[in-house]
């Protein structure tokens, strides 16, 4: 699923099915537009490669399905947030199997814009699967836009109101 990268400077968008990553592809969508770049949309594939590929040979077959997922997703996020892959920009879809994180950085080169999305998490994921936006923005020679899922308005802890009711109480 490897398409030819465009020139010049790129926006350069990672996608999942987390509903974040929805608002990130939102975000950038319109930054592309309003600032006339090419939109490089990326899914990587958390599913375990072998370093030697050569030697399993069912390996292939993993990696080739993987990747074909991973055109699914892209394809479906662009559905939910767009009704389909804009026609106004130069879109360019990118499957990858590995480290979302490391291939994401590989992809920005200087001058790109890095959009990532960043979701709520439980503390089993914080611990045992480590943030991808924590990790570009650390070491992205780019610029690196992490996009906060925005929270449901009417559940109180999430908007707020449960601390500024916690404050009030202490502090009148």
């Amino acid at each position: 699923m490897e398409q030819e990268l465009p020139g010049g400077v790129r926006l350069i968008v990672g996608v999942d099915e987390s509903p974040a990553s929805r608002w990130a592809l939102a975000w950038a969508i319109g930054a592309a537009r309003l600032h006339r770049m090419a939109l490089v949309v990326v899914h990587v594939s958390r599913a375990p490669v072998h370093p030697f590929p050569e030697a399993l040979p069912v390996q292939h077959a993993v990696r080739a399905g993987e990747e074909a997922r991973c055109a699914e997703v892209i394809n479906s996020v662009f559905e939910d947030v767009a009704g389909g892959v804009p026609d106004d920009l130069t879109t360019v879809a990118i499957g990858r199997v590995g480290d979302p994180g490391y291939h994401l950085v590989d992809l920005a080169r200087e001058g790109d814009l890095l959009v990532l999305g960043r979701g709520r998490r439980g503390l089993l994921s914080r611990i045992f699967l480590p943030s991808t936006s924590m990790y570009c923005a650390r070491h992205a020679k780019t610029t690196v836009v992490i996009v906060q899922q925005p929270s449901p308005p009417d559940d109180p802890e999430m908007s707020g109101e449960r601390a500024r009711r916690f404050w009030l109480r202490r502090h009148p």
